[in-house]
């Protein structure tokens, strides 16, 4: 569900109130954790992008927009947090599968790379915050760039 919200703030407070707590705290983790140079941006969801200023090509299908790395939105019936590393890293994503039941009991609900959390009670803070710090923006642009080889 893309939101025309022109602030984080905004987009937030138009949440219903059961989202409203849960997105502002994973925002506060990846906050907390995104390795310097990434900026966090809205478009239609709270987005963190590698900015023009770093990565000057931009997103392939569209130059004009700055390079994505992660995504936070709520959707219909779940959160979800848009990890692009996920999908390019395959030793990214085997640590994160495996180190997710050690953070929560709820079962794993993911696409390439897509986290849905469809209960607050079951989001890893935690988790989301460590794989949030193991990509660099000059990690992350080399792994964008070895995938459209």
């Amino acid at each position: 569900m893309q939101s025309t919200a022109s602030s984080v703030q905004e987009y937030i407070a138009a949440l219903p109130d059961e989202r409203k707590k849960p997105v502002a705290e994973i925002r506060k983790v990846i906050l907390k954790n995104l390795p310097e140079g990434f900026k966090e941006v809205m478009d239609g969801m709270i987005g963190y992008v590698v900015p023009h200023s770093l990565y000057p090509a931009g997103y392939h299908v569209n130059a004009a927009q700055a390079l994505p790395f992660l995504g936070l939105a709520s959707q219909k019936n779940y959160i979800a947090l848009y990890h692009m590393g996920l999908y390019m890293d395959k030793k990214l994503l085997s640590w994160f599968k495996s180190e997710y039941p050690r953070h929560s009991k709820t079962k794993l609900a993911m696409g390439k790379c897509c986290i849905r959390f469809k209960k607050s009670a079951g989001i890893p803070f935690q988790l989301i915050g460590e794989l949030v710090s193991r990509m660099s923006v000059d990690g992350y642009v080399i792994q964008y760039e070895n995938s459209k080889k």
